[in-house]
């Protein structure tokens, strides 16, 4: 018998409804969420723990590479190299164990977020002329 887990119903529900640009901004909000843990592991020199959630969000960023659409045009290119950018900085920060790499990554996925949520923001008509120029939202 299983007993079935609240908010684990809810998580999943709430994934397999979003549209793929809500997906998109929970993806950035685990990343960011883990990279804050790591941060705030770093100092008591919990390795694992901080291993673990840089890990946790490097996968986040694999997720978000390969979901690129690369066809879309020269904003795919770009958005390919700043996630590899970021992996490589947060490969760095779990080596090194230093804090520096990882806020670097926070500002630029914070950055990223919020270009992605004033997209999700946007009409009908005006995501027709964002895919034009290659990022491709689905509505």
């Amino acid at each position: 018998m299983s007993i079935n887990n609240p908010y684990k119903q809810y998580k999943t529900t709430q994934i397999s409804s979003a549209n793929q640009s809500k997906l998109i901004l929970m993806l950035y909000d685990g990343a960011i969420k883990f990279i804050n843990k790591a941060i705030e592991l770093m100092p008591t020199k919990s390795i694992e723990e901080v291993h673990k959630n840089i890990l946790k969000a490097q996968d986040i960023i694999v997720e978000l590479t390969t979901s690129l659409n690369m066809e879309a045009g020269e904003i795919s290119k770009r958005l390919l190299n700043i996630y590899m950018y970021i992996n490589n900085r947060l490969t760095d920060a779990n080596i090194q164990k230093k804090t520096k790499p990882l806020l670097e990554v926070k500002k630029y996925l914070l950055e990223l977020r919020g270009a992605w949520e004033e997209a999700g923001k946007k009409s009908p008509s005006e995501i027709n002329e964002i895919k034009k120029g290659g990022i491709n939202i689905a509505t």
